[in-house]
């Protein structure tokens, strides 16, 4: 089981790879966590915004962050600035929070939602605080924490401003090598047209 799983991870990275490739998009290696190397990268001004579909990318301090880019209807904004203006947090206050509501890598304490959270933080100052005062603790919370406020990144990346995607090569790729239903990925490539026509790709969202 655990073979077969690896192998399907591969084949879609793969895959992926060889899409992106024939859109002529970017693809930047990661040294760990992808919505931190995304963070990173809006952090020193190389992209516009950081995109996910939860919120690890704001608490790893992006900028600007468009969240549920894949889901249906309009992708929420998250400001980083104005969402710890908002709450009168710190960005370590902000991971902290976060912690306590639970993430990714941890899960939260019981009886605190995020109201609660912000409160205590603000309160009792940081996380160990707040553990103090609860008489409850996170395990590995000091790595969680950093994992957030410094993660592994690199700088090993370029971007080319000019795009020019081969869509015919593309939709050739999934639809005949792939065998998915020209249907349903129909929609999808016509935006993809309609933005090179009206734009640019690089304008595309």
């Amino acid at each position: 089981m655990e073979a077969s799983t690896q192998r399907l991870t591969e084949t879609i990275i793969e895959t992926t790879r060889t899409l992106l490739g024939l859109l002529d998009v970017p693809v930047v290696d990661a040294p760990a966590e992808g919505e931190a190397q995304a963070a990173y990268m809006a952090r020193q001004g190389d992209v516009d915004y950081a995109g996910t579909e939860d919120y690890d990318a704001l608490l790893f301090g992006a900028p600007l962050t468009l969240r549920q880019l894949t889901s249906k209807g309009d992708p929420e904004c998250m400001d980083f600035e104005a969402t710890l203006a908002e709450h009168d947090l710190t960005w370590e206050g902000l991971v902290d929070v976060a912690i306590l509501c639970g993430t990714d890598f941890n899960e939260g304490i019981s009886g605190i939602g995020p109201k609660t959270a912000v409160k205590l933080v603000r309160e009792h100052g940081d996380l160990w605080g707040v553990f103090e005062i609860r008489d409850v603790y996170v395990n590995d919370a000091d790595r969680i924490r950093d994992l957030f406020l410094d993660p592994a990144v690199t700088d090993d990346y370029e971007f080319d401003p000019e795009i020019d995607p081969d869509v015919a090569a593309a939709r050739s790729f999934v639809v005949d090598e792939w065998e998915v239903d020209a249907g349903e990925v129909a929609r999808g490539f016509e935006r993809i047209e309609d933005a090179l026509v009206q734009t640019g790709l690089d304008r595309w969202t």
